[in-house]
């Protein structure tokens, strides 16, 4: 698979598919794992991340989970195609600094994404769309077994496995859930409600995690300690409290259509027009005006508009994406007519 094949394919976390999907996106595990005979990256000198890198890649030969997957050399990428990750979540904004001996491993389905040598030596990754935290964890805990029959990871009993951040340290795992909440925005609820995930000890991200804000009403919401935890416990505690943002989101959905449908079927049918009319238009505003589109397909307001479809456009329309779609470097200026360009395309098929 080369990097460009990837334009072509839908990634995992906008499928629309999967439990409630109307309002989670995605569901991910993440694992933090160390080879025991390394020190960590950041301690690591280039021979010892190069003997990371060798013995990673052998084993990953050995896997037959791995055989549909294709391993990128960060320090062989462009900047463009670097950020062309990023905004598919393939890997971290983080890992796209200091790129030498840095990699990239990727499956051809966009489920499983291995990134080496960023704070830890694997941040083994799976994704799946909507509502899905146990079957995640099923698949990247075979996964896991696996790599741990051929690698030696760093793990001490009293701590479990060892990691560049003490936060991770005990199982390394961090369970995070992408939700899309636009009416607990627009009904003024959603920092009651972010104030209650931070007491419980789970931290909220925007839509490329770590350092992000939130935009276009997505929230990531993510365990914060793994340490004195089993994975299962972290798990069932994620699943509890995104639950109930489900069922708060879902009812303030309801609230506003009994009591206000006419101004919230104004401002999504304002947002539609405006994304097939735009002839410019910023990557911030279309986050944001697709967001009510969404909400107004998941609402059956659109017949004709499918989730996937508006999802798509969330990616599409990111700046690495605009520039690898039109195989050259274009100037802020120009993304945002090539961005209004597409988005009237797609949206004027409908």
């Amino acid at each position: 698979m080369q990097i460009n094949d990837l334009l072509n394919h839908t990634s995992e976390w906008l499928k629309g598919t999967g439990p409630n999907s109307d309002i989670v996106i995605s569901s991910r595990i993440r694992l933090a794992r160390n080879l025991s005979k390394y020190p960590f990256p950041h301690w690591a000198n280039k021979s010892q991340l190069d003997g990371v890198l060798d013995d990673i890649k052998a084993a990953v030969a050995k896997i037959d989970m791995l055989k549909s997957s294709t391993l990128f050399v960060l320090g062989e990428l462009d900047s463009i195609d670097k950020q062309f990750l990023v905004e598919r979540h393939l890997m971290s904004i983080e890992h796209t600094q200091k790129t030498e001996k840095k990699a990239l491993l990727v499956d051809d389905e966009e489920i499983i994404a291995v990134m080496i040598n960023e704070e830890d030596h694997l941040r083994i990754q799976l994704m799946q769309s909507g509502f899905n935290l146990f079957e995640a964890w099923s698949i990247i805990n075979r996964l896991d077994d696996e790599l741990g029959k051929l690698l030696d990871y760093a793990y001490l009993d009293d701590f479990g496995y060892l990691t560049a951040c003490p936060t991770n340290t005990g199982t390394g795992m961090r369970g995070s859930v992408m939700l899309h909440l636009p009416a607990l925005v627009m009904s003024r609820q959603i920092e009651r409600v972010l104030a209650a995930v931070s007491k419980l000890s789970f931290t909220t991200r925007g839509l490329y995690g770590e350092g992000t804000q939130a935009s276009g009403n997505f929230f990531q919401i993510s365990n914060q300690v793994s340490l004195g935890h089993s994975e299962d416990e972290i798990i069932e505690n994620i699943n509890g409290l995104i639950r109930q943002i489900i069922e708060q989101e879902a009812q303030a959905r309801q609230i506003l259509l009994s009591k206000n449908r006419t101004i919230l079927e104004d401002r999504i049918n304002r947002s539609f027009g405006i994304l097939k009319s735009a002839r410019i238009i910023t990557s911030q505003e279309t986050i944001e005006l697709l967001s009510m589109v969404r909400l107004g397909s998941d609402l059956g307001m659109f017949k004709d508009i499918d989730r996937r479809t508006i999802n798509e456009l969330f990616i599409t329309t990111q700046p690495a994406h605009l520039q690898k779609i039109e195989n050259k470097k274009l100037s802020s200026d120009e993304r945002d007519l090539k961005r209004a360009e597409l988005i009237r395309k797609k949206l004027n098929l409908i």
